[in-house]
């Protein structure tokens, strides 16, 4: 991004704060929401209230705390809007929406929906808020875009603590896996085109979550736990009868090491996910993982695609998953998505969505700048695998599998 024309990053920008111009009424709060970007996507070492002001000449952060807590603007309307620029400028027939969730450490007990619990983001038990998220990755980039604050029984059963922090009445419980279906349905009204959805295997080994996606008629692959059943037994246990040739070494995509190689083995379940009559539309499949290195080191999906559909597709999809992880560490790193001070829900929800903006904004420019220097006719490597050298899956045993929908 640094080798970026300056008048060119400035262009661009200037063109996407006049898009989101209209949700701003009057000209001061247009004017903090510039500053508060410009804030976000500059050199500040930590993009808080203080230092984003001093970064932008106020001689208080009074402004810019206004901007977040009392000033008249609809968040959601801005995530609209992102949503629309995310697709003008990244949109593709075969996007992937990535579902999954991050924590954010904080101290003391009144910012809207911290409680003790576990944070993926720490691998451990912390104080913190958990927002559910959704990215949007193409052949083009990836970008976050959408957020649910995950609010715990301990803050939805009392609800003088919800309005202290100025949570609605309205918002009551929702696991993280409702939450995450909300989102979906907000990206499939929007602009965005999706093609396929995966998870990691929190939201993969729920059945109403599955069963939402193909009811919405979304393929996906979606991670689970060993011990999920697969139509009957284990799918681990249904791996483990995998003959040697069902292995087929195929890459997830481009890491930071390079390609990112594993064996894979992938089988049709009995049960189709979507039929026409007598005609089957869709199918059912059953993935597994293998590190080369260790090969007891195995992950497993579940995936609900079109017939048409190959080993290299449903790996692709799969090896897609990292790419929410990137949107998480760079929207943090870069664009200050962790570094806020608000402690109530509606400045949880606009500082979220601005940062989110920012890093769509960053995401976008990189996506023009590799446009520019690739040649014609080129995909990047981290978006395709090759070619199996197997064509074929293998034969599941139907004594061992019944045709049943996987349920459980």
């Amino acid at each position: 991004m640094e080798d970026a024309p300056t008048n060119v990053w400035d262009e661009e920008l200037g063109r996407l704060l006049r898009r989101i111009g209209s949700r701003f009424t009057r000209v001061e709060p247009r004017r903090l929401v510039r500053d508060y970007i410009h804030g976000l996507l500059g050199p500040v070492g930590r993009k808080n209230g203080w230092q984003i002001a001093e970064y932008a000449g106020h001689a208080t952060p009074d402004g810019l705390q206004r901007l977040l807590s009392r000033t008249c603007w609809n968040a959601d309307e801005l995530r609209n809007d992102l949503q629309a620029y995310v697709a003008e400028h990244l949109g593709a027939d075969d996007g992937v929406l990535i579902i999954d969730d991050t924590g954010f450490v904080k101290k003391g007990t009144t910012s809207a929906g911290v409680q003790r619990q576990y944070s993926g983001t720490a691998g451990r038990t912390e104080n913190c808020q958990i927002g559910v998220f959704a990215a949007y990755a193409t052949t083009g980039g990836h970008a976050l875009v959408d957020r649910e604050l995950y609010l715990p029984k301990s803050w939805t059963d009392d609800r003088h603590r919800c309005r202290a922090a100025k949570i609605p009445d309205e918002r009551t419980f929702a696991t993280k896996g409702e939450l995450a279906r909300t989102v979906i349905a907000r990206a499939i009204a929007s602009p965005l085109p999706i093609a396929w959805v995966t998870a990691d295997a929190a939201y993969g080994q729920d059945s109403h979550f599955r069963h939402f996606l193909e009811d919405a008629c979304l393929s996906y692959v979606v991670a689970v736990p060993k011990s999920q059943p697969a139509g009957g037994p284990r799918i681990d246990h249904l791996f483990s009868q995998a003959p040697p040739e069902a292995w087929q070494r195929l890459s997830a995509g481009h890491g930071a090491k390079g390609e990112r190689y594993y064996d894979w083995a992938a089988a049709h379940l009995p049960s189709a996910c979507e039929s026409d009559g007598d005609m089957v539309t869709s199918r059912r499949w059953v993935l597994a993982r293998r590190s080369i290195t260790k090969p007891d080191d195995i992950a497993y999906y579940l995936a609900c695609t079109p017939l048409e559909a190959t080993i290299a597709d449903l790996v692709r999809v799969a090896g897609c998953r990292w790419k929410i992880e990137e949107c998480f560490q760079s929207a943090k790193n870069e664009c200050g998505l962790d570094h806020y001070e608000v402690r109530r829900y509606v400045g949880w929800y606009r500082h979220i969505t601005l940062a989110m903006l920012a890093h769509a904004f960053l995401a976008v420019t990189a996506g023009h700048e590799r446009q520019k220097g690739a040649s014609n006719g080129t995909r990047p490597t981290s978006w395709t695998s090759h070619q199996p050298r197997f064509a074929v899956y293998w034969q599941l045993d139907p004594a061992i599998v019944p045709s049943t929908p996987v349920t459980s």
